[in-house]
């Protein structure tokens, strides 16, 4: 099998793996015992990847807190900032958010906030103007992905978050897919809230972390009993993990530019090898502002399942690896019909990802298309 899935997971690093192992034995200690060197050395090695994490999104360690993953940090943030703003009863985010986004708002929705969900332009991208207008004084946060899972578009998220701060209002992005595979720095977009994972860059599942700019605002805990991490997210610290976090978040730091370049050539050499090998063929998602792995298109005439099916020995998907029963939300957003949505076919390029592979995949897509436009043709 190829692999070109990486934007679901990834495998992990060797080196990741080898600084995880010795705290499953012998350094076994729980961060939180301060009474003896099992403790230390554990809480040692969780500071440590606390810089290692900050480093990566140029943060302070001390606003980084530990989670189980991102689709708890992105739970911790937004019900964390609405349940800390009692003065605001407005909220807003964009069509295209990952459901670890949009799940969270709809649930506040229900217990009474206002909610606005922005619509994107066709190339994925939101318009910064209809942000503005979006927000007002009662607006308490605005959440806005750095990277998209699907299409891989990078939003605007300096602007927006200008946008959002002249009124007051907070900004969170779900950075996952950004962070460790393009340049991302929370001081320079200025947001007060970012999510990360650790199984998107190489790390172990299970484990990510929230930076919140403490200076400037407040997070109200969504889990309580002990006071861990500085009394935002109770609960035993999951060592292993977050030793695999900081050491993934280090490995991606140092060799972000190189994998970067690779990754951007093997993505376009992809793109110039379905289009060589068959038409009908179509880019979702801005070609400019786009991760440098991702590579998103849906080919006409064809049933998407039959696509899928047909190929038997490449790993890629139609959407995030949470929702692929349905037409992805992210491209009917885009102003795809069903049927195109699900005649598209998600490309993430990884660290393990060879010229050869990508040959090899684009030939078989091409001919699994060839095959299935001849014998069903879809209108």
């Amino acid at each position: 099998m190829i692999y070109l899935d990486h934007h679901a997971t990834t495998p992990v690093d060797a080196r990741v793996l080898e600084a995880m192992l010795p705290f499953f034995t012998e350094k076994f200690g729980n961060a939180a015992s301060r009474q003896h060197r099992f403790g230390w050395d554990a809480n040692d090695a969780v500071e440590r990847a606390r810089k290692q994490v900050a480093a990566l999104i140029g943060a302070g360690s001390k606003d980084v807190v530990f989670t189980s993953g991102a689709t708890e940090a992105n739970n911790l943030a937004i019900k964390g900032a609405a349940r800390a703003r009692t003065d605001r009863d407005h909220l807003v985010t964009i069509a295209t958010e990952h459901t670890a986004v949009l799940d969270p708002i709809a649930r506040l929705e229900k217990d009474g906030w206002r909610v606005t969900v922005l619509p994107v332009t066709r190339d994925g991208l939101v318009d910064v103007g209809v942000v503005a207008r979006a927000i007002t004084e009662r607006t308490a946060l605005v959440s806005v992905m750095a990277a998209n899972n699907e299409i891989g578009v990078l939003q605007p998220l300096k602007e927006v978050a200008a946008a959002a701060h002249a009124k007051g209002a907070w900004v969170h992005t779900d950075a996952v897919q950004a962070a460790g595979k393009v340049p991302f720095n929370v001081d320079e977009v200025n947001v007060d809230f970012a999510s990360v994972s650790a199984h998107k860059v190489y790390g172990p599942k299970g484990v990510g972390a929230l930076y919140v700019r403490r200076k400037r605002v407040a997070i109200a805990a969504e889990i309580d009993g002990g006071g861990h991490e500085r009394g935002m997210r109770s609960g035993t610290l999951n060592v292993p993990g977050i030793v695999g976090l900081g050491a993934a978040a280090e490995i991606a730091r140092q060799e972000m530019p190189a994998e970067a370049t690779r990754s951007a050539q093997l993505r376009d050499r992809l793109l110039d090898r379905l289009r060589a090998a068959t038409d009908g063929v179509t880019v979702n998602g801005s070609l400019d502002a786009r991760l440098p792995g991702n590579l998103n298109v849906s080919f006409d005439g064809i049933d998407g399942e039959a696509l899928l099916v047909g190929l038997d020995d490449i790993a890629v998907s139609s959407g995030a690896a949470c929702t692929q029963a349905e037409p992805s939300h992210v491209l009917i957003a885009l102003g795809h019909s069903k049927a195109r949505a699900l005649a598209s076919l998600r490309f993430g390029i990884g660290r393990q990802t060879t010229a050869a592979d990508i040959d090899h995949a684009a030939s078989k897509v091409a001919d699994v298309v060839t095959r299935l436009r001849r014998l069903a043709p879809v209108g």
